[in-house]
């Protein structure tokens, strides 16, 4: 799947209309069928129930009030008021049909999405436009909760009373029920015409509105607060800001000033109607074919008649936007995960590691973990290759190390062994076996990995460091802090523990961070450890301490360790100078020196004369 650069516009232009996008969104709403089938029932009695108020008014009108008869006006009144309230207790079961439904169908979603998007590989997460996946996961997914209520159930709703209001109205005299329909014309065009120009006033706004919400993505995130505080950028990013969000208002304003033109012809065309009525009912009173009990009913049902009329011309406009609002969240379901468990696929099960060693008494147990890389490469773009038939072996219980320039290719090597990433040509195996024979999560839960940037979560210390093993007890906890030469550090703080490190653990110092991610490391205890500059943005003092982290995390293990920071892998079982993509060079420390290659100048660049030369 080609990642690039994605995009989705917030409302599609031509949405799919098409009969198997519809069944698409169908199946959401299959699971709730028995409450839909309520909703409709309850909108047929509410329709049913709406009309015995007016039709009780002609009673009122025709008979109780010319006899004189008050038991029969108590008892018209008392049925109309019972009817409204009726009508109003249905409607609350309708609003908490609707909302059980809508939300049910969210909640099924947002699953569905988070479940899908944990399957996207890490080259999906790296292109894709910041801030869009959060967009998809609150925005767009919530927006689904107005399709039931504002297009299903407006329609059935708007259809039923239309329908059982004009077969009323026919019922009681076909005359005046062709005057009363023959309005509804007038105002069918303008309000479509009306719905087609807030449509597209919508698209803009939103448009508008996401440009706005990108700024304050950007600007107000940890890095980019500080990175405009340091340029001091405040003035440019709030121009920009302003002149967005004043933008969108004047979009916002334009929206809701829409049509209203066209709404005044609207009502000018709907009093029009009781006119007519009055007119012509009047004449037919005259002519002793109505009374004025029906011409009034009539004139109550007019209201009943228009509005949904009216509704459902903006029919098409309503599916549109409906259809669009699944269109976008169907875009991320329809990219298919490429690295998955393979058909046959078997758990990884290795030797004994840093719990299992240390529980024993015996920390000499060396790990079985061997990886070894066959003609592997690998491509983040098709035209540009990234590795090209990089092998090695990295015998279990030894460290590798990987030095190289920037850009060489070493990252991505490490990438690959927990396929982060999937190679595009060649073998990687652990244990003797590819590592596509085994699971995802049994291949992943042995390997542990610290890199340069730290992550750790808003929480306590201890919700950091229970988040690699949730069963952990204080005793393992302590052990893991101690081997991390971070416990004395934790214990001095005042809440211990318990200390809240702030967003991505800002309130820590970069070698508490990295000491306090190595002991996450321990008490996830892997066979393959994995360590990506862990020590190159440290401080001499930090940098002594996670060193020796290091060294603790590494005992036993299959370690691999990038590092541009020489003095931390010259005591490595192998060194691989990566360049360009490739292994330039391979061997020990002193066999690389004396060889007088990349693996030497680099040395020199960093040391010069500052240690003694073996």
């Amino acid at each position: 799947m080609g990642m690039g650069k994605m995009k989705f516009d917030d409302l599609t232009e031509k949405p799919d209309l098409s009969r198997a996008m519809l069944l698409r969104i169908g199946r959401y709403f299959a699971p709730y069928w028995k409450q839909t089938a309520c909703v409709l029932l309850v909108l047929l009695a509410t329709s049913v129930l709406g009309l015995l108020p007016p039709l009780l008014v002609q009673q009122i009108v025709d008979r109780a009030l010319p006899k004189g008869d008050m038991s029969l006006l108590v008892w018209l009144v008392s049925a109309s008021l019972a009817a409204t309230l009726a009508s109003g207790l249905l409607g609350v079961l309708q609003s908490y049909l609707n909302s059980y439904i809508s939300q049910n169908i969210v909640y099924d979603m947002k699953n569905q999405m988070y479940r899908h998007l944990q399957g996207m590989p890490l080259q999906f997460f790296s292109t894709v436009q910041q801030g869009e996946v959060i967009t998809r996961m609150t925005s767009d997914i919530a927006g689904i909760q107005g399709v039931f209520s504002g297009t299903v159930v407006s329609v059935a709703s708007n259809v039923l009373i239309l329908a059982s209001t004009a077969g009323t109205l026919f019922w009681m005299n076909w005359k005046l029920a062709l005057v009363s329909v023959i309005i509804i014309p007038l105002f069918i065009t303008p309000t479509r015409r009306m719905g087609s120009i807030r449509w597209k006033l919508a698209k803009r706004t939103q448009e508008k509105t996401a440009e706005q919400n990108h700024i304050v993505e950007e600007t107000l995130s940890l890095s980019g607060y500080m990175l405009m505080k340091l340029f001091t950028r405040e003035q440019r990013e709030w121009n920009r800001f302003r002149e967005a969000n004043a933008e969108t208002t004047s979009l916002q304003i334009r929206e809701s000033m829409a049509g209203r033109w066209f709404m005044m012809l609207v009502n000018t065309f709907a009093s029009i109607g009781p006119m007519l009525i009055y007119l012509y009912g009047g004449y037919l009173f005259i002519q002793g074919e109505i009374s004025v009990g029906a011409i009034l009913t009539f004139v109550a049902l007019l209201g009943r008649l228009y509005a949904p009329a009216g509704a459902l011309t903006n029919l098409y406009v309503e599916i549109k936007r409906s259809v669009a609002l699944f269109q976008r969240i169907f875009a991320y379901f329809d990219m298919e995960p490429q690295i998955v468990d393979r058909p046959g696929a078997s758990p990884l099960r290795l030797g004994a590691n840093y719990g299992s060693s240390q529980a024993s008494g015996d920390s000499n147990t060396p790990a079985t973990a061997e990886i070894e890389f066959r003609e592997v490469s690998f491509a983040y773009q098709s035209d540009k290759p990234s590795l090209r038939n990089i092998s090695f072996t990295a015998p279990a219980g030894t460290m590798t190390a990987l030095v190289g320039p920037s850009g060489a290719g070493k990252t991505t090597i490490t990438n690959l062994i927990p396929r982060l990433y999937e190679a595009a040509s060649g073998q990687i195996r652990v244990a003797g076996q590819d590592i596509t024979s085994y699971t995802l999560h049994s291949l992943r839960s042995q390997i542990g990995l610290v890199t340069q940037d730290t992550y750790l979560f808003n929480g306590t210390i201890r919700e950091n460091l229970l988040y690699a093993s949730e069963t952990a007890g204080e005793e393992e906890l302590i052990r893991a802090c101690r081997a991390a030469y971070i416990h004395d550090f934790i214990a001095s703080l005042p809440e211990g523990y318990d200390t809240v490190v702030g967003n991505r653990g800002i309130k820590l110092s970069g070698g508490e961070k990295q000491r306090i991610a190595i002991a996450r490391v321990l008490l996830k205890n892997p066979s393959i450890v994995i360590l990506d500059e862990a020590t190159s943005a440290l401080d001499t003092v930090s940098e002594y301490y996670v060193q020796q982290a290091m060294a603790e995390l590494l005992r036993g293990k299959t370690g691999i360790v990038i590092a541009h920071r020489l003095s931390t892998i010259m005591a490595a079982d192998q060194i691989l100078v990566v360049s360009g993509g490739e292994i330039a060079e391979r061997g020990r420390h002193a066999e690389l020196l004396d060889r007088g290659g990349i693996y030497r100048e680099l040395y020199d660049k960093q040391f010069g004369q500052a240690v003694p030369q073996p």
